[in-house]
């Protein structure tokens, strides 16, 4: 038996796996083409339990239909007209290039982010029929099951893009607070210094959200 070097020893036999699903997956060109998307999203999934990167989302990205994906209520994120054709413009010359961020809801999915791209993948009929009316997805990690961490999540994703609407930002701060997370919390998650957590709490003139602060003698009133 000829030496081959450590290094190389590998090679052998992820060839022959490589060669055995090239002549399954052959067997898929017979399918219907939404069919065939199903199978290989589950394929996908399959492959995804052997991948040593499993724990990123974006290791499996699916395509599901448009129509089974929903938009989140707690969104703050808002882009503007011309960024948003310039969005349009993008998925029309390029592609999907990154996966709308979901999180399952039964037999539904929830946006995390990518609000603006589902809407584009609905909206833009040309969009539509080339994805076949389906749109790029993964699923966020399923530890982050809690509303208020795909809240978190959504701001983490969308800060540094769009416009943050001062009003919508300010009630996600109130829900995140009644729900007893603390303002340092609140700044870690969401990527806010103290100061601007405090601000969005005194946008929605929230007195019972400062009940237990202590204030300096500066806001006594003189009488």
């Amino acid at each position: 038996m000829r030496f081959v070097p450590a290094a190389r020893m590998w090679m052998w036999p992820v060839a022959d796996i490589v060669a055995d699903a090239t002549r399954l997956f052959a067997g898929l060109a017979e399918l219907d083409d939404d069919v065939r998307i199903d199978a290989v999203n589950q394929i996908r999934v399959a492959l995804a339990e052997h991948s040593p990167m499993r724990t990123e989302p974006v290791d499996c990205v699916l395509w599901v239909p448009a129509a089974v994906v929903d938009a989140n209520d707690y969104n703050p994120n808002v882009v503007a007209p011309p960024e948003m054709r310039l969005l349009q413009l993008s998925i029309m010359a390029d592609g999907f290039t990154q996966p709308i961020v979901t999180w399952p809801v039964g037999e539904r999915f929830e946006v995390v982010d990518g609000f603006h791209r589902h809407r584009v993948a609905r909206e833009v009929k040309a969009v539509s029929r080339r994805t076949r009316g389906r749109v790029p997805i993964s699923v966020i990690n399923t530890e982050r099951s809690g509303r208020e961490d795909r809240m978190a999540a959504t701001i983490r994703h969308n800060r540094a893009r769009g416009v943050h609407q001062v009003d919508a930002m300010s009630e996600i701060v109130l829900e995140l607070a009644r729900r007893n997370h603390s303002d340092e919390w609140i700044g870690r998650e969401l990527g806010m210094e103290p100061d601007e957590v405090l601000r969005l709490k005194q946008v929605m003139g929230l007195a019972d959200l400062f009940a237990d602060r202590e204030f300096s003698e500066a806001w006594e009133v003189v009488r």
